[in-house]
């Protein structure tokens, strides 16, 4: 009984912790848009905007990628899907989507992710899904819809809703390649390492897109208006980096592994619930009240999402409600073995079957 007791304390910090990261994650990808807007209305082009951030942070993350370059002999796939969807395909799906539709609309279509994080999970992974968790993203893109206000300047352009649409598949590319390989204990590729790959390869494939070259460099080194303050470029840049990118994948990718993909999901949601309130704090853009009430929701259907607590499921036959492992052990015989190439449950026992 000890043991057991001290494994699910351990497990309770774990997810409070994986709670946490998530949290700070989507605290810090919510505030990139407040640093960019200030650089883009001041003449920089929105994607050399997501150049100077995936190459800035990919330089910063040099030393950990050299630290974990095994990874690219053991985990070459990896690194290249966390780098092309999780980086440069959400980036560059989302920025083309709003050169078609509106913001809101695009925002929105992309944090569909969350649901195809499900829909993975139930009919691919063929594990279960929570109803709390389908119900907290049932909620948490209902609140979404109103906080970007979906319904302002709405119109149909089929190939703005298709890069949308991309987006939300490589967004929920990012929870699900962040938590592949975590189910290998001591052979799981370590977290820190995919990210810096990650931005090394999202940052070559943005600067084919983005063409650097013809950026006006001198935007970052005079100051921009920031609702009537005069704000160092190179400030905002860093913010950008570090903050906004750095922090926001670190911090998200672990609290996947911590949590698990839907759960982590839903939580990233708070991101534009973030974003507008830090534009209306720092940018003095007003909050409505279908935002407010719409934020209010996100924030419930996160909660309700990440109170579903994983629960694995058993390896073996039970049996008037005891394992057969017990039993045996009790009994002094043989301990079965469990765990096989085709065991569902032989994964984390913090994150399985969320």
């Amino acid at each position: 009984m000890r043991v057991s007791t001290s494994k699910g304390i351990q497990g309770d910090r774990g997810r409070s912790v994986g709670l946490t990261l998530a949290l700070v994650s989507a605290l810090a990808f919510g505030g990139s848009g407040v640093a960019a807007k200030p650089l883009i209305v001041a003449g920089l082009d929105p994607l050399h905007v997501v150049w100077l951030r995936v190459a800035g942070a990919a330089l910063v993350m040099l030393p950990v990628a050299w630290k974990h370059r095994r990874l690219l002999t053991q985990r070459p796939a990896l690194l290249a899907g966390f780098g092309l969807f999780a980086v440069a395909g959400v980036q560059a799906c989302y920025f083309a989507a709003i050169s078609r539709i509106p913001v809101g609309v695009a925002l929105l279509i992309e944090y569909l992710g969350p649901a195809l994080v499900l829909c993975w999970i139930r009919f691919v992974q063929r594990r279960h899904v929570t109803r709390a968790a389908a119900v907290g993203v049932v909620l948490a893109v209902g609140g979404l819809a109103c906080v970007v206000e979906v319904w302002a300047g709405l119109r149909f352009d089929a190939i703005g809703v298709l890069l949308g649409l991309g987006a939300a598949v490589c967004q929920a590319g990012y929870f699900i390649l962040g938590d592949h390989g975590s189910d290998s204990g001591d052979e799981a590729p370590d977290p820190l390492g995919v990210i810096a790959f990650g931005l090394l390869i999202g940052a070559a494939v943005i600067t084919v897109i983005a063409r650097p070259w013809s950026m006006d460099w001198s935007v970052l080194t005079s100051s921009v208006d920031m609702d009537g303050s005069s704000v160092s470029g190179l400030l905002l840049l860093a913010w950008i980096i570090l903050l906004a990118t750095v922090l926001a994948y670190c911090t998200g990718v672990v609290s996947v592994r911590r949590l698990s993909p839907q759960v982590a999901g839903v939580v990233a949601c708070l991101e534009a619930v973030v974003a507008t309130v830090l534009a209306w704090i720092m940018l003095g853009e007003h909050l409505s009240a279908p935002q407010i009430v719409g934020g209010a929701v996100v924030l419930v259907g996160a909660f309700i999402a990440q109170s579903a607590t994983p629960v694995k499921a058993a390896s073996e036959p039970v049996v008037g409600g005891v394992a057969q492992e017990s039993g045996a052990h009790e009994q002094g015989g043989p301990q079965p073995q469990s765990g096989g190439p085709h065991d569902e449950t032989a994964m984390s026992p913090s994150r399985a079957d969320a």
